[in-house]
Order: C-alpha cells, then structure tokens, then sequence
C-alpha cells in the first residue's frame, strides 16, 4: 500500500483556511477545547479496532501492544487534560515588587496559533496524537502528517480525523519527504517533529527562515548500565522487554549495554531467559512480536548483527522482516552498532570494571534520549548527577514514558522542548506576562527630573 502525496496547492489551501479559524477566535474557549478533546476521545473508543487492524498490518503489533503503547497513552493524556485545563487556562499571579506597587502581576498562557505535527512510524498512532491533544488543550490549529512508511495507520488516522473535526481546525495531509519540505516551507506558528537527529536539524534550519519555535522529538543510542549490586534476573528481564518493545523501533529504547565484567557471564544466561518467557522457544511464532517496518529497516539491523559475537539470538528471515532478538558481545565502540541508533532488537554489550568508567563513556558521547542505571539506587543517583540524558529510569527501562505527570523530551542531540501533561498545554502556548496598572496613582520618581531619586535608588 503506498500513499498518494497531498497536492501542494491543497496543503496551501489547508494553512490558509486554518490561519483563518485561529484567528475568527473559534479555538480560543475553554468549552470548544474541552468538547473537541472529548471528541477525540470518543473517536478512540469508535475507531479502537481499525487502529489495531492498522497497527497489525503495518508493523505486526498485536492488540495488546497497541493498547499498551499507542492508544492507552493519549487517552491518558486527554483525562489529565480535561481535568486540568481550566487550572492551565487561568491567569496565573505573580508578585509584584514594591517599585511598581501598586500594579498588579499576572502570566497568561494563550495559544502559539497554527501548528503543525510531524510524526514517525515506529508508534503512529501515539506519536501523532498525543501532540495533537496539547495542541487542542492550548487553542491551536493543527496540521497533521503521518509517516508514509506506515500506510494503514496513516490511512486510518485521516478518515478518523475527517470524521470528528473540520479541515480548517485539524486536518491531516499525506506523502513523503517532499511533502514534508513543502510543509517546513510555509510559515507555522509552532512546529513540533518527532523523528531521527538528521532530520531534526532540516526541521530547525526550515523554521529558522521564520522564526518558528520548534519541539524536537529525537532520539540517539540510550545507554543502559547494569552494575555490582544489581538484581540480575530483574535487570535482565525488563532490559530484555525495553529491547524488544516494538521490535527494538523504540525511541527510548535500551540502545547499547555497559555491563560490571564480573556480571557478563549470569546476565547472558538471564537475557536469554528472560526472551524466552516474554516470547517463547522461537519470537517468529509469537504474536506479540513486532517485525522490522520496512525492507531497508530489515537490512540495516540484520547488519548490526554481523559486527559482533552473537551470545544470544542472531537469525532473521527477510522475507517477514523478522529479526530475533540478539544480543553481542566482543563490539568495537568504533563500530555502526555502536555509533548509529540500532532502532531494532539488536543489544550489543562492552564491559566495564569501575562505574567511572561507564559514565566517561557516556559522557563522551552525544546526549541520548534516556539512560538507564541497573544496580544500587545511592549509586544510580551518582551515575546521573555525572551525566546528561532526555529522561532516565533506576532499576527500569522505558517506564519513565508512562508517567504523564512528567515531562518527556530531549536534551542537545537527542531534541529540545518537552510534552506530556502540563507540558503538552505548554508546548503549543505563549506564557505572556501582563502588568496592570491603576490609572489613578503614579509614581512621581519614573518621570524626569526624577524628585526624590536618592531614596528611591534604595529599593531599586
């Protein structure tokens, strides 16, 4: 199934005629945000099987999975919305110093205007809409642009759109990269991107020419330490669920492992347990596993495996782009599976004596989108005052996400801005700052000649 790319004079027509609703002050009432998230959440409720059917054809993820990761997740995000919006949406005071007594401080939090939202494939559903949840949270149009890699869903997701909201205040527009660099071409009022560090930067150097504030989505090689002290059956069986969530195609997901030399030999007999409960004696057999997204997804992680010794795993079957979940030791940090983001179930494993060690090795590296610390919490702690990540986890991997009450996003290569909750409404709003002051009362000394400037400088 390919997709047809949206002609460039209809996505023309689209920014224009959404331009226009944001500006009538049609998006700008707490109950039109509140009745359109209330939309959206009926819709996954209506569409919850098509999505899933989608979500199987595409990527082979089963219901469970879907729910799991991808619809569960938004409707989280429109509860914790519609239960704070009114909060979010009221003038917050602020104090004011006693040099501008007696004016009043206030911030506001009112909409950025047109949005536009661009995500990836590996969770299409998720990825799309949860950003579409802050932008209707905060009063804003929204364009939106699904991954082409992914057809079903992206098919699905537009039908679903069309049916609940008006193409002037959500729309969804179709196709490949080109279509993207007409989108990054036209002038947003926020941009939001979720996808790999490369394409970030083409995203950033387009909303440059305008001066768009952007939120980067991006991802990188999260590193996953498993330390003296750690809880080795525990660790291995939730590295090994990270990994192989979605086939590895996980943002967030373990990319690379440090592992205490003394503990390499324990863990391997862990690892391989710990797939075999989660997936059984063969993965291909499974239905709740995830196979590769497309041909050269396949091709570029099956490569992966060659570039170490397989302890774990290893076979692959091309023609369902299927790869076994696998685990390497004896890698060159110099290596592609050690410098690229694997975005597959492909784990490789170097070995450390002392945790400084671990940490310089991270540190020399560019900031990943999460890092995960297996072992004694007091050193875990340590392990993340000395080095920098998106978002992190003790004694976890990939839960951090789940919690909407905190904010999700990178740091230097691995993205900028943050969503989830609070931060969503954030996301797509202006914090304006409003001084009100009383029309009857001045304050002789901001007037030249400035009478009684030496006392005043005091309190300056």
């Amino acid at each position: 199934m390919t997709l047809e790319n949206t002609p460039t004079a209809r996505i023309e027509a689209l920014a224009a005629a959404q331009k226009a609703c944001f500006r009538s002050g049609a998006t700008l009432p707490e109950k039109f945000r509140r009745t359109m998230l209330r939309r959206l959440d009926a819709a996954l409720t209506n569409w919850e099987q098509r999505l899933c059917d989608a979500l199987w054809q595409d990527l082979h993820k089963s219901r469970e999975e879907a729910v799991l990761t991808e619809l569960s997740i938004v409707r989280g995000e429109i509860r914790q919305h519609l239960r704070h919006l009114r909060r979010w949406m009221r003038p917050e005071r602020r104090p004011t110093p006693l040099k501008l007594l007696p004016a009043k401080s206030c911030v506001l939090s009112e909409p950025l205007g047109q949005a536009l939202i661009v995500s990836p494939w590996n969770y299409p559903v998720q990825l799309l809409l949860n950003p579409l949840v802050g932008a209707i949270s905060a009063g804003c149009t929204a364009m939106l642009k699904p991954s082409p890699y992914t057809p079903a869903v992206a098919r699905t997701i537009e039908a679903m759109i069309h049916e609940i909201f008006d193409e002037e205040y959500v729309a969804v527009v179709q196709g490949n990269r080109e279509v993207n660099k007409q989108l990054f071409a036209l002038r947003w009022d926020v941009i939001f991107f979720t996808g790999s560090p490369d394409l970030g930067r083409q995203v950033m150097e387009a909303a440059a020419r305008h001066l768009t504030p952007v939120v980067l989505e991006l991802g990188g090689k999260s590193p996953c330490i498993v330390d003296r002290g750690a809880d080795i059956d525990v660790a291995a069986r939730r590295i090994a669920w990270g990994k192989t969530l979605n086939a590895g195609q996980t943002c967030i997901a373990p990319d690379y492992l440090l592992i205490h030399r003394s503990l390499q030999e324990p863990f391997v007999k862990a690892y391989a347990e710990a797939l075999r409960r989660l997936h059984g004696d063969d993965a291909r057999q499974s239905p709740h596993y995830v196979r590769l997204v497309n041909d050269r997804a396949f091709e570029r992680v099956a490569g992966y495996i060659r570039q170490g010794k397989v302890l774990v795993g290893g076979s692959t079957d091309a023609a369902e782009r299927y790869i076994e979940p696998t685990l390497l030791a004896e890698v060159d940090p110099a290596a592609p599976v050690m410098q690229e983001e694997i975005f597959g179930p492909v784990l490789p494993m170097l070995t450390f004596e002392r945790i400084d060690e671990a940490a310089a090795f991270i540190t020399g590296r560019e900031k990943p989108l999460a890092l995960y610390y297996f072992g004694p919490e007091k050193k875990g702690q340590e392990v993340l005052r000395r080095t920098s990540s998106g978002g992190s986890c003790l004694n976890d991997t990939i839960m951090h996400i789940a919690n909407d009450r905190m904010p999700f996003g990178g740091v230097g290569n691995s993205g900028m801005g943050r969503y989830h909750g609070r931060e969503s409404f954030d996301a797509f709003s202006h914090r304006r700052a409003v001084l009100s002051s009383p029309k009857r009362f001045d304050l002789p000394f901001r007037y030249p000649p400035y009478k009684g400037f030496r006392w005043v400088e005091k309190i300056l």
